[in-house]
């Protein structure tokens, strides 16, 4: 495309401790950065490192999901070095570093004194290695302004000194006072002397899912404040043999409970009192979970709310309430609960630490074939586009192609014939791993047969369906500003036409035409989910027919060449009746000059006046670049006539709606969701 184209409960005893927030990587909702990699600093060099899992890049859904507080999801420390800890020492020393890290805990660490809770810092992964990962006789504490906090496939077990209902020792599995954007999943949390979990004093965006919980007096306890300021997510967890906080959740200002199982087995020394409990001024939604032999399976003050729907009762006895109007989670984030009779089922099998956590099946994994990429030729191949041309044609399973860090100067096309292909950087970070060229559309092609054109300017073209990449970066350097003689400025970083293209844990970054989102053809649905990214431009930088969603990722607005500010986010290129780009729960924010932006054109390519361009941008943080009137008209064609809107954006660059600025009412937005977008496909990294 051309520029013209056109109440306190729950007291404890001892005093709160604070850890001020370090100094670490810049929270994702306020990053802006003048040069490409910026925003990522300097990388830790721990003489512990390890290789990074692929699992490393996962996040967090739910609340710890929502963009809020300045901080865009929870992801913890997938940007750092990947550590492994066999001692406390080193466990301390990187679970407080001002650094982020991706620790992994590779055996059992045995906490000295008994008690002892390690001080986290924000931005960590803390992950035990298969089932190995243990932690005795103490926790975690996370403290006032700590986010960005990852807990995930660890046993943390044996605190307990003796007394049932112990007031004396605060020996707690996780604690946090003042924490934000924490995820606490797939753990063994038992045996301790006070909580497993407190999430305590305005603590917010935290999700607790999949875990085990058990054989405990105080389970989880939510509160500890006057304030209603906490969002909380709770799913897929299963809490048996415990006798009280279950959880119980005292003025949380909303609380989604779904899919848990609440087991009380009979003829054992535990006994249940009560379960979920929605105390002071709580708004609680309760759905499709399942109470197996509990007493009082749900219970509310006279003060709280409490939604019910969906849950199955057991063999249950006493009080089970509900009442009062709480809200919809799905105006926070999308979710699709399973049937509550299916619950204990699966919990009985997915619960607690994994062998593997990774989104895929150990069996599957195992069936990937791997083909290695490094410059100094350590690998099996030096370039990434020799380790393509190896994949077999019409490859029936899952080829990844592993590029050690460095900078691959080339142009990568994976043809449409060899599907299924990963091409993941295997750095502590997604800038160690860089796939790079300066071609641009007037740049003529060494053969003499004309020039590139926008679509083969590509430095990296994806035509194969179930294209996966991870972990690395994609980049145009076309300079601009010295080759103004040369016609035609657009220049491609990655362009994909194809479907089922997930994009996690990228950087793709250029000025004009940066990200193009195509088809294999007009009549060809092709599906794209990019999450966990950045993308980085100028002018119609996120364009294209595709179905594509752009979820937690950060949207880049760079000055122009000669230093103006002027530009535009996307241009899509929709067929009719089609889904066409969704930017959801992410930023946009640069250094650029305030209102010099739109959110984006209609593109009809080559006059087709039989497109429905569509941009949906919701539950978005806009910086004050944005215009006060985020779209506009294209080569004769009229916003107005096609599909451009806006549901609940923050920021100082969000509006009110208006003619020239439309936002979608709530029933509107029920059918906008990045569902909508995917259909039957559920993107997994693999």
């Amino acid at each position: 495309m051309s520029d013209n184209r056109g109440k306190p409960r729950h007291r404890k005893r001892r005093a709160a401790l604070v850890i001020g927030a370090p100094a670490t990587l810049a929270a994702a909702g306020t990053l802006a950065y003048g040069t490409v990699f910026g925003v990522f600093g300097d990388d830790a060099q721990p003489t512990a490192q390890a290789a990074a899992p692929a699992w490393a890049t996962a996040t967090a859904d739910g609340f710890a999901s929502v963009n809020s507080l300045g901080q865009n999801g929870t992801y913890g420390g997938r940007d750092g070095k990947t550590v492994t800890v066999t001692t406390l020492a080193d466990l301390e020393k990187y679970a407080t570093a001002a650094e982020p890290y991706v620790i992994v805990v590779a055996g059992t660490i045995t906490m000295n004194p008994v008690g002892k809770e390690i001080k986290v810092a924000s931005d960590k992964t803390i992950v035990g290695s298969g089932t190995s990962g243990q932690i005795v006789g103490g926790g975690f504490f996370l403290g006032t302004g700590v986010h960005n906090v990852i807990i995930r496939n660890l046993t943390i077990r044996d605190s307990y000194q003796g007394v049932w209902n112990d007031k004396d020792h605060d020996f707690d599995a996780v604690q946090m006072d003042g924490a934000h954007h924490v995820w606490i999943d797939h753990n063994d949390l038992r045996h301790m002397a006070d909580g497993l979990i407190d999430v305590r004093k305005d603590s917010t965006n935290v999700t607790v899912s999949w875990n085990r919980l058990s054989d405990n007096n105080k389970t989880f306890g939510i509160g500890w404040t006057e304030n209603v300021k906490t969002d909380i997510t709770i799913h897929h967890n299963w809490i048996r043999e415990t006798e009280q906080r279950n959880p119980s959740t005292d003025n949380a200002a909303h609380a989604h409970l779904y899919n848990n199982f609440l087991e009380d087995v009979p003829n054992t020394d535990i006994n249940s009192s009560y379960g979920n409990y929605s105390r002071g001024g709580t708004k609680m939604v309760l759905e499709n979970s399942y109470f197996q032999g509990m007493k009082n399976p749900v219970i509310k003050d006279g003060t709280a709310v409490l939604v019910q729907r969906g849950n199955v009762f057991s063999g249950t006895s006493g009080r089970n309430e509900s009442g009062g109007t709480a809200f919809d989670p799905k105006t926070y984030y999308p979710y699709t609960p399973d049937k509550a009779a299916d619950v204990p089922s699966l919990l009985r099998s997915g619960a607690g630490p994994r062998g593997s956590i990774g989104t895929t099946s150990t069996a599957k994994a195992a069936a990937a074939t791997t083909l290695t990429v490094a410059k100094d030729g350590s690998g099996q191949y030096r370039t990434v586009q020799a380790a393509v041309n190896a994949v077999p044609a019409n490859n029936a399973s899952r080829v990844v192609i592993a590029v050690q860090p460095g900078t691959y100067r080339e142009t990568v096309k994976v043809p449409s014939d060899k599907p299924h292909v990963t091409i993941q950087g295997t750095g502590g970070s997604r800038k160690d791993t860089v796939i790079v060229h300066n071609n641009a559309a007037g740049t003529p092609k060494p053969d003499g047969s004309g020039n590139y054109g926008t679509s083969g300017s590509a430095t990296v073209a994806v035509e194969a369906d179930d294209f996966q990449a991870r972990n690395l970066t994609v980049s145009n350097d076309f300079d601009e500003g010295a080759n103004q003689s040369l016609s035609g400025h657009q220049a491609v970083a990655l362009r994909t036409a194809a479907d089922k293209v997930l994009l996690d844990g990228v950087i793709v970054t250029g000025d004009q035409d940066t990200l193009l989102l195509d088809t294999a053809a007009k009549d060809r649905l092709g599906r794209v989910y990019m999450t966990n990214s950045y993308v980085t431009g100028n002018v119609d930088f996120i364009f294209g027919r595709a179905t594509a969603v752009i979820n937690k990722s950060v949207i880049t607005l760079k000055k122009r060449w000669d230093g103006t500010s002027l530009g535009y986010v996307t241009a899509p290129s929709t067929p009719a009746n089609r889904k066409g780009i969704l930017i959801a729960n992410s930023t946009v924010n640069g250094d650029v000059s305030a209102g010099s932006f739109y959110l984006g054109r209609p593109w009809h390519a080559g006059g087709d006046a039989s497109l429905d361009p569509q941009t949906t941008v919701r539950n978005t943080n806009l910086s004050a670049a944005v215009k006060s009137t985020p779209w506009t008209d294209m080569s004769g064609f009229s916003w107005k006539d096609d599909r451009f809107a806006e549901y609940r954006n923050t920021g100082p660059g969000a509006g009110s709606a208006s003619s020239n600025r439309p936002q979608l009412t709530d029933a509107q937005a029920s059918g906008q969701e990045i569902g909508d977008w995917l259909g039957d496909w559920t993107p997994t990294a693999s």
